[in-house]
């Protein structure tokens, strides 16, 4: 999943691309309002993480921007701003979620999840096609009997095929996905990355499509 972060704090900006990253996920990061919205128009993001108190734009403003626009991304509101009124406001203007700082990484995390979830139409950790299963907390993946935890990119590639079985992802699609601004992608990352999972369950857990990508089958379809 590809994350959009919105935080002006060099340090806290660090500590959550690096936790993030660990989670699988693709972390562009930006420092100012005036940043955000370029951003958002220019990749599809599965949620953002948006502060209030930014440079040039504040955070409010950027989330009235994004919603005006019609953008349907998951927003969490990370922010100081502790009072009721900083609250209502951010969820008014169509946050779906606000965690006060300081928070602990991990619940950051689950309330990501749970968002991701409820947009995508599914109430529990686990994703499935009726072959494959994932569980989104523990990268556990099933297949055929056999279970594994899959490294980061690896677990963050087949959760990317697994959100729409059957839809078919081109490289550069799964690289948007997978890799966020800062990271170096090798030419092959995409077919070592797919590689390594056929390698651990078989290889029919992802389906080639001759000249157009690479796909999960739809669910239930055997």
């Amino acid at each position: 999943m590809r994350v959009l972060l919105v935080e002006d704090d060099v340090m806290i900006g660090q500590g959550l691309r690096v936790a993030l990253q660990d989670e699988g996920m693709a972390v562009d990061w930006v420092r100012s309002g005036a940043d955000a919205m370029p951003a958002i128009q220019s990749a599809e993001y599965g949620i953002v993480l948006l502060d209030l108190n930014l440079p040039e734009t504040s955070g409010l403003d950027v989330l009235k921007d994004l919603r005006q626009r019609s953008g349907d991304e998951p927003v969490l509101i990370i922010s100081a701003r502790d009072t009721i009124d900083d609250r209502l406001s951010g969820l008014d203007l169509g946050a779906d979620d606000y965690l006060v700082k300081p928070f602990d990484t991990r619940e950051l995390i689950s309330r990501m999840r749970a968002l991701v979830r409820r947009k995508a139409g599914h109430a529990v950790s686990d994703l499935s096609n009726g072959e494959i299963t994932l569980n989104l907390a523990t990268h556990e993946v099933t297949h055929g009997g056999q279970s594994a935890v899959l490294p980061a990119k690896a677990f963050a590639l087949l959760a990317a095929l697994m959100q729409n079985p059957g839809h078919i992802w081109s490289r550069a699609k799964l690289e948007e996905s997978v890799y966020g601004w800062n990271e170096e992608v090798e030419s092959n990352a995409i077919e070592v990355l797919i590689h390594s999972i056929r390698k651990r369950f078989s290889k029919d857990v992802i389906l080639n499509v001759r000249g157009a990508g690479w796909k999960v089958r739809e669910k239930n379809v055997k």
